[in-house]
């Protein structure tokens, strides 16, 4: 879909909606392609569920590392911190 930036503004909800549905939406300016609208990907953090079944397909085992249990200690987090003192 190709449209005009002037009525690209009265239908911005209508032009959101055609490219999170996978539509190639272009918007115009003095005839010519200006900008395209596309669908946002997710990003950042971790997808657990991937990470799990590429550790299987792998054949990878879990992760067993453990803490040491000092870290488990909320007195040695005050002391890492430098907030014991208070």
């Amino acid at each position: 879909m190709e449209i005009a930036l002037r009525e690209a503004k009265a239908r911005l909800s209508e032009l959101v909606a055609a490219a999170c549905s996978g539509e190639r939406v272009i918007i115009t300016q003095h005839g010519h392609p200006a900008v395209e609208l596309v669908r946002c990907e997710r990003r950042g953090g971790i997808d657990f569920d991937r990470l799990d079944a590429a550790r299987r397909r792998l054949g990878l085992k879990a992760n067993r590392e453990r803490w040491p249990p000092e870290f488990d200690d909320p007195a040695y987090s005050r002391q890492v911190l430098g907030l014991d003192g208070e």
